[in-house]
């Protein structure tokens, strides 16, 4: 059926949890009411990128781009768009100070450096609709795989494609195919780890929601490749949207004969299960993940053996991450030489990248490989909120490291990122600016490390918790000089001397700000002082006398009681006494700062 418009809504797990449940139903509930049901087709995609922007609603075919659209607006965009075709202008994308309404996609700067591989689909096509996923090049690169490809063929385009995997370490995807295809088993099998447990990462999981067979798709060619007949997707349960909607696609793959025996009456048998993970960051490492698969605990085994030699079972096993099999699709259909276009000599293709920190317009953005770190954060992430100072960026997450101003520069890709202290790893992506402590977000992630460690070898679990007790010891003002070379030298013995990469890398964070921010290292020891106010047993708030009223309104705010009048006769001229703070007691939460009109609370 034809319909004169088409009305896209950000149906991802932000925007969702924004009420655009309520504005999807409103939109149906208005178009009901105006009678227009047969002219207007209204879709939940999955996420559009824009997250700073969310609930978006995308109408076609005039591209109007609508932003932070709550359900009451639902009425508007039917009466007066629908209806009367006149777009409503206060809902649309505003850029900057200008307030310049855009209406076309392809204007709004957040979009404008991007180049979607991976999320091609995601905000274009309902994910729960298997239909709209074939109408836009979905499985047709399959039946090239099934009917005309050999196994060496196949393998060889994807070695021409340059693919790397997209999990972190950035070791080539025909590589490892191969390596299982010619590993002797009687069973092999495909694991699609879709377990992202960095903080501020959610790439997988918006890929998943938004286009949930990409994977299917490119899991029956990873099984095709090595000769595999049964595929497990290891996701975390804390993703129940992601879950829900791969559950439906696999539904509907196996409908359309896409999985299971002799597909597509090709003589090849593949499945599909998905095993429920509890969210531990460990089983990110590929044999711990396997050991979860199997039933047991989550902990990383030595290598060698590869899982490509001995992995699920014992079997042959190759694992990559939703974001390398999501390219897979589009290689088989559109061939290697394809995507080796895009991206750097070393690093093809595009990667993506959750942008999120003090950035204005932080989201999923997908870039070519060799996009520079200024490009991402100044364009296409509009720069610093606020007017701040740009400080630097953790990729990475827990395993990689800060890139300061002088790395604005420097192309994004495995080779380059590893050069200047940090990583790719799996794509999260936090912006710092002048407010944060490097002293405090390398205690930060410390901790994350510290609790997410199996705790099986002691290079780790002994590390870990001897660099955190190091930096609470540096924020509460106690460090000393020394305290900076045992960082220096307990790091270095975690890297070389780890179990898994958790513990080879947890050191990463707090290495590379003692190399880019040692000067703040050692204000903490020397002064006593946090630039940034954030290490709370280092500042202090005072009250200036002359300036307070002695209103109250601070002590009446204060959760420790702890802010009191002055002695009146101290203070004859005035008609009230101003307050003191108590140190002693003073939780340090900046309330009374907050709550005070009159700027009479000191913080240093």
């Amino acid at each position: 059926m034809a319909y004169n418009h088409y009305i896209l809504v950000c149906g991802g797990t932000a925007c969702e949890s924004n009420k655009g449940i309520e504005l999807f139903a409103q939109l149906n509930a208005e178009a009901d009411k105006h009678g227009v049901k047969d002219q207007v087709q209204i879709v939940k995609t999955g996420c559009f990128g824009f997250c700073e922007k969310g609930p978006i609603v995308k109408v076609l075919p005039e591209d109007s781009f609508y932003v932070e659209v709550k359900p009451e607006d639902a009425k508007d965009i039917i009466a007066e768009h629908i209806v009367k075709g006149r777009e409503v202008k206060r809902l649309l994308y505003n850029e900057g100070e200008e307030k310049k309404q855009s209406a076309v996609v392809e204007d709004i700067p957040f979009y404008q450096k991007q180049y979607r591989v991976v999320l091609r689909n995601c905000g274009v096509i309902d994910p729960t609709i298997i239909d709209e996923y074939i109408a836009r090049e979905g499985y047709s690169g399959l039946e090239k795989v099934l009917f005309e490809w050999t196994q060496e063929q196949l393998i060889e385009e994807m070695k021409i494609s340059g693919l790397r995997g997209r999990g972190g370490a950035g070791f080539p995807t025909w590589l490892k195919w191969d390596l299982a295809r010619k590993a002797q088993g009687d069973q092999k099998f495909v694991i699609c780890n879709a377990d992202e447990g960095d903080p501020g990462a959610y790439m997988d999981r918006s890929t998943i929601e938004g286009d949930p067979h990409s994977i299917i798709e490119g899991m029956i060619t990873a099984g095709k490749a090595i000769g595999s007949n049964q595929g497990y997707v290891y996701i975390r349960a804390e993703y129940p949207l992601a879950i829900e909607r791969l559950k439906i696609a696999l539904v509907q793959a196996r409908d359309y004969g896409l999985l299971g025996k002799n597909i597509l009456g090709s003589g090849f048998d593949f499945d599909i299960e998905i095993r429920l993970g509890a969210g531990a960051f460990v089983c990110g490492e590929e044999t711990a993940l396997i050991k979860s698969v199997e039933g047991n605990r989550g902990m990383p085994v030595p290598k060698p053996p590869f899982p490509a030699n001995k992995g699920l079972w014992g079997k042959p096993t190759i694992i990559n991450n939703v974001e390398t099999l999501a390219n897979v699709p589009v290689i088989t259909a559109r061939g290697g030489a394809w995507l080796a276009k895009i991206g750097t000599e070393k690093s093809k293709g595009t990667k993506v990248f959750a942008l999120t920190g003090k950035v204005k317009s932080s989201g999923l953005i997908e870039v070519p490989m060799g996009t520079t770190l200024r490009e991402i954060v100044f364009d296409i992430g509009g720069g610093i909120k606020g007017g701040k100072k740009f400080k630097g960026v953790q990729t990475g997450g827990p395993s990689g490291g800060i890139l300061t101003e002088k790395s604005l520069d420097v192309p994004i890709d495995f080779e380059s990122l590893t050069a200047n202290g940090s990583m790719m790893g799996s794509g999260g992506m936090i912006v710092m600016d002048e407010d944060d402590c490097v002293v405090d977000v390398s205690r930060f992630y410390m901790e994350f490390c510290v609790e997410e460690s199996c705790g099986k070898c002691s290079p780790c679990r002994i590390g870990t918790t001897q660099i955190l007790k190091i930096l609470e010891k540096i924020a509460e003002g106690k460090g000393c000089d020394e305290d900076l070379e045992k960082l220096e030298s307990i790091g270095n013995a975690m890297t070389r001397a780890s179990l898994c990469m958790l513990g080879c890398t947890a050191a990463n964070p707090t290495m590379s700000t003692l190399r880019n921010f040692k000067e703040e290292y050692l204000e903490h020891i020397h002064n006593k002082k946090c630039r940034s106010g954030k290490c709370k047993k280092l500042i202090s708030f005072s009250i200036d006398a002359p300036k307070c009223i002695g209103c109250g309104a601070c002590a009446k705010k204060c959760p420790a009681n702890c802010i009191v009048p002055e002695d009146a006769a101290k203070y004859p001229d005035k008609k009230r006494p101003p307050y003191i703070i108590n140190q002693t007691d003073c939780l340090k939460c900046g309330e009374c700062i907050v709550t005070c009109k009159f700027n009479a609370v000191i913080k240093a």
